[in-house]
């Protein structure tokens, strides 16, 4: 299967996407955006029961490239999206 190509414009929408591609897809997401300068991502995974949004959180947690995340607020998609702020000392020069 050939890669999918996805923009690198700081929004990462999870809708398209099989779950258990979710660590590699975030990290590739994650890396792509400080090569690309951008420092804060939202990203989209729905309402729905919460369980993404949990997966995504724990692996958010983790991140040695995330510095803090929190729910969005309601105009950016409230507990339905993340947003998420990169380390800026591991912006890509």
């Amino acid at each position: 299967m050939d890669p999918v190509k996805i923009p690198i414009d700081g929004v990462l929408d999870l809708h398209t996407f099989d779950p258990r591609q979710l660590p590699q897809l975030l990290d590739d997401y994650l890396e792509a955006c400080l090569e690309a300068g951008i420092g804060s991502v939202r990203v989209i995974h729905g309402k729905g029961g919460g369980v993404l949004r949990r997966r995504v959180h724990g692996l958010l947690e983790r991140h040695r490239l995330v510095r803090s995340f929190r729910d969005a607020p309601p105009e950016a998609g409230g507990w339905g999206a993340t947003l998420v702020e990169l380390k800026r000392d591991k912006f890509v020069e």
